[in-house]
């Protein structure tokens, strides 16, 4: 049986407003629509990256689960950036994208997705980590960067889908989509599984 065989007479819902993730998930396509709930983001800086991830996650499935109805289905998820066991979260500013974007710069960093699927009466996560290999930028290549893309949406200051994907990822180690926002290889085997387990 396909996944969207098993999705029959479910109500996927990607709970995230994210463009890069809703386009991933329409590449895989399943049907599925848009739905976002207020949440606070919150974590304890003593909890792991991984765990950082999977928490932030889990914390946008919660409002869901007062509007659930038995065949529906939320998928949410948090993508983080770590350097050095540091997270880095989307910059305020220019001044903050060049700072991130610095400390990133030949060298190399981790890229961490929780994912949480939500049901009425059950939940299950993962995280994904993949490592991404910058190359040496120029300052002048930087900031021509910030100010051509404003990258103030994204975790870590850069979208490796843009031209700095293009011209300053030497290599990554795992999941490319999981870099953009959305491991949707393992989330679509997740489903699957979730769907086998509880349908």
């Amino acid at each position: 049986m396909t996944l969207t065989q098993q999705l029959q007479n479910k109500d996927l819902i990607l709970g995230s407003q994210s463009p890069r993730r809703k386009a991933l998930m329409e590449e895989t396509g399943l049907p599925f629509r848009v739905m976002t709930l207020p949440v606070e983001e919150t974590f304890s800086k003593e909890q792991s990256p991984a765990d950082v991830a999977i928490y932030l996650s889990r914390q946008k499935a919660q409002p869901f689960k007062k509007i659930l109805q038995p065949h529906s289905i939320v998928v949410t998820a948090d993508t983080i950036v770590v350097k050095d066991h540091q997270i880095l979260n989307k910059a305020s500013d220019s001044r903050q994208a060049f700072e991130m974007l610095k400390l990133l710069n030949a060298t190399h960093h981790q890229v961490i997705t929780g994912v949480c699927i939500t049901s009425l009466k059950h939940q299950q996560w993962f995280a994904e980590t993949t490592i991404v290999h910058f190359a040496q930028l120029t300052n002048d290549e930087i900031q021509y960067y910030i100010d051509h893309y404003q990258p103030f949406d994204k975790a870590g200051a850069y979208g490796i889908q843009e031209w700095i994907g293009s011209i300053a990822v030497e290599k990554i180690e795992g999941s490319y989509h999981n870099v953009v926002g959305l491991p949707i290889a393992r989330l679509y085997k997740s489903l699957k599984n979730f769907l086998t387990e509880h349908p």
